[in-house]
């Protein structure tokens, strides 16, 4: 019997995660990505609670953990760079019972490695068009080739072209949050050492780390922001942005914020979380980021696009190949996704401060805190929906 063939659009975490269990299930994936190699770099991500099984499953659970970030110390700091509150860094990311942060870019490295051998990867090409028929989805990629696959999966994230293509065009699918996020290196002129430092201003959040295998700094922002900010693509209106919305901010803001023309990846983009009826069209499929993205504020994209790549492939070998299996997957991924995308909105509200007062009274509770009797029950209190969430679905063994 010839190989079910899987056109997977992406080779993130969730394209390579899938070409790993679509070999194991005996299909033949092809990955393709508009990139001209495996995205390196980025920045620190999470593994919890599902994933680590999928992880597990795959014989790289150990391996993800010898690539730890290692960061041992976070602290939240006011405009002055006092310290407010220290602890583990653990705790403050909210990871338990062997959670592992690992940067992006090496879990990716890792899956690719996993899968480059067997899969057939295409980089620097990309989608341009997807026409349906009764035996399968005729291709057409921006490098003028033509080839026709029995299954396709979008795997390409927020932004997905395959979504725009099979169902519609993204204002019907994403919604914004009413935040941006925007990350990059920068120099680690503070001298950190595996730390995370948060900085905590009205309606703007910065923050900085080390991790252990870059001396070299990471910076974050997170901040409210406007409507007509979201059309940004242009990389010099982004940063013109970025620089506009913390204008005038105290600690080691302004300091950061020059690194910003010389580094060499920057990310911009807004906290959006995307939302759809079906998750499948005809033989057309959407997974990870793509399909439900719960957005960086819920801490569990990553875990997101790693479970639902498993069932994904799995509910497709139980239906023989068959477009049927889509169904099946998403009825078993759905309310999963669905719990963590409501740790989004209500994380965000904890990360970005409304105001001046807001803040004043978060900081004063966080000096209180420390002081407190019972302390660490109140912090697994807090951290108790993430862990729920993560562990909200069982996952079969196919």
């Amino acid at each position: 019997m010839q190989q079910p063939t899987v056109l997977i659009s992406g080779a993130s975490v969730a394209g390579t995660t899938l070409a790993y269990w679509l070999l194991r299930h005996g299909f033949a994936p092809v990955v393709v990505e508009k990139a001209p190699a495996v995205r390196p770099g980025g920045y620190k991500i999470d593994l919890r609670g599902a994933a680590l099984d999928v992880a597990d499953r795959m014989g790289i659970l150990e391996e993800v953990r010898r690539h730890r970030t290692d960061v041992r110390e976070a602290a939240v700091v006011d405009a002055r760079g006092s310290r407010v509150k220290s602890m583990d860094a653990d705790s403050f990311g909210g990871r338990v019972h062997g959670d592992a942060e690992i940067m992006r870019g090496d879990l990716t490295r890792i899956l690719y490695d996993l899968t480059k051998d067997k899969a057939h990867y295409r980089f620097g090409d990309s989608i341009a068009e997807l026409a349906q028929g009764p035996d399968g989805v005729h291709v057409t990629f921006e490098s003028g080739r033509t080839e026709t696959f029995d299954l396709v999966v979008g795997a390409d994230g927020l932004h997905s072209r395959t979504r725009a293509l099979a169902f519609g065009p993204e204002e019907r699918f994403v919604r914004d949050l009413g935040y941006h996020v925007s990350i990059f290196s920068a120099p680690n002129h503070l001298g950190l050492d595996r730390e995370e430092l948060t900085y905590v201003g009205p309606g703007r959040t910065a923050l900085a780390y080390t991790t252990a295998r870059d001396s070299g700094a990471k910076a974050m922002f997170l901040w409210s922001s406007r409507p007509q900010d979201h059309g940004a693509r242009d990389t010099a209106e982004q940063q013109r942005l970025l620089a506009e919305a913390y204008r005038g901010e105290g600690w080691e803001v302004p300091r950061f914020l020059e690194a910003l023309p010389a580094a060499p990846d920057f990310y911009f983009d807004s906290l959006s979380q995307v939302h759809m009826d079906s998750w499948s069209a005809g033989r057309v499929a959407l997974v990870g980021d793509a399909a439900y993205c719960a957005s960086p504020a819920s801490g569990q994209g990553t875990s997101l696009a790693m479970v639902g790549a498993y069932v994904l492939a799995g509910e497709l070998a139980v239906a023989g190949g068959s477009p049927k299996g889509f169904a099946a997957y998403e009825r078993a991924v759905r309310p999963f996704a669905d719990a963590n995308q409501k740790l989004g909105p209500a994380n965000v509200k904890r990360m970005v401060m409304a105001g001046p007062a807001q803040v004043r009274i978060s900081l004063l509770m966080l000096r209180l805190l420390q002081h407190l009797p019972g302390k660490d029950r109140m912090t697994a209190k807090v951290l108790e929906p993430i862990q729920r969430a993560a562990n909200a679905i069982e996952l079969k063994a196919y």
